[in-house]
């Protein structure tokens, strides 16, 4: 199998060639934990093979350990199977937004200057974000690079979680991922929970301070959620509900319709849509 040619240029462009099946790498996924340090060591050999400074991995994987919370939490996930009724009232769609409103207010600059640099209006980002962690109040307590590497050595999602596991560790050697930092429990980082690739692909220094800080910058954290969007066909001016041009771009956002169709809702609703 080959990754595409746009992750690609950016992992050798970054000195990380992600490792995937095809390129005849010798680390083996297991779905039990006991092989773990076993395959970190592998995973190291074959980075380092790839290019990946010796050091920034002895940083990355100083305190990674197989994550039994982040494979009760892979094979558990419920609440996308919800009608749209019960993921509202167990996500606090309507709490979000009210309050959405009066965040929207208070921060008016600052979703003013993202939709003049994306199209994206407020409304959409402020469901995400209130969805995601409850306007940055609770991002996860999961070890992240321990989350990633669980998840490339589970059998279940292994290529797919190789290729974050190199995009996590491009965010560190490059200063945007603290080796310790502690996020969701499929390795999502920040305000809005990004994995480590969509921050190497969508990731925006929103405030100017020279790093991507997806935890403790709101504006870097909504800026890469525009992007994001705008990335994943979001047309501005264009309608976000269902049917309409940009709902395409949260169907990128997440696979399942009724976290969807909850966007667009609370969406519509905060920037007085109905």
């Amino acid at each position: 199998m080959r990754t595409g040619m746009k992750l690609k240029s950016i992992l050798i462009a970054a000195g990380i060639l992600a490792a995937l099946p095809g390129l005849g790498l010798a680390a083996q996924c297991s779905s039990t934990g006991a092989a773990f340090p076993q395959w970190v060591e592998e995973f190291k050999q074959e980075a380092t093979g790839q290019g990946v400074s010796p050091s920034v991995l002895d940083r990355a994987f100083a305190n990674v350990q197989y994550n039994k919370g982040t494979i009760r939490a892979d094979r558990g996930q419920k609440s996308f199977k919800l009608t749209f009724d019960a993921f509202m009232k167990k996500r606090g769609g309507q709490a979000i937004i009210s309050r959405g409103k009066s965040v929207k207010r208070a921060n008016a600059a600052l979703f003013a200057r993202i939709e003049q640099r994306y199209g994206v209006p407020a409304g959409p980002l402020i469901a995400i974000w209130g969805m995601e962690t409850g306007f940055g109040s609770y991002m996860g307590t999961e070890h992240t690079m321990s989350a990633v590497a669980t998840l490339a050595y589970d059998c279940r999602r292994s290529a797919y979680f190789t290729e974050q596991l190199y995009a996590a560790l491009k965010l560190v050697a490059a200063g945007n991922l603290d080796p310790n930092a502690r996020g969701a429990a499929h390795g999502e980082i920040g305000q809005t929970q990004f994995l480590p690739l969509n921050v190497v692909r969508f990731g925006v220094d929103g405030d100017g301070d020279g790093h991507i800080d997806l935890v403790r910058s709101r504006a870097d954290a909504l800026s890469s959620t525009a992007n994001f969007l705008r990335g994943h066909g979001w047309q501005p001016g264009a309608g976000y509900q269902p049917g309409e041009p940009s709902f395409a771009a949260l169907e990128g956002w997440n696979a399942a319709t009724v976290y969807q169709q909850a966007i667009a809702y609370i969406g519509a609703r905060i920037d007085g849509l109905e």
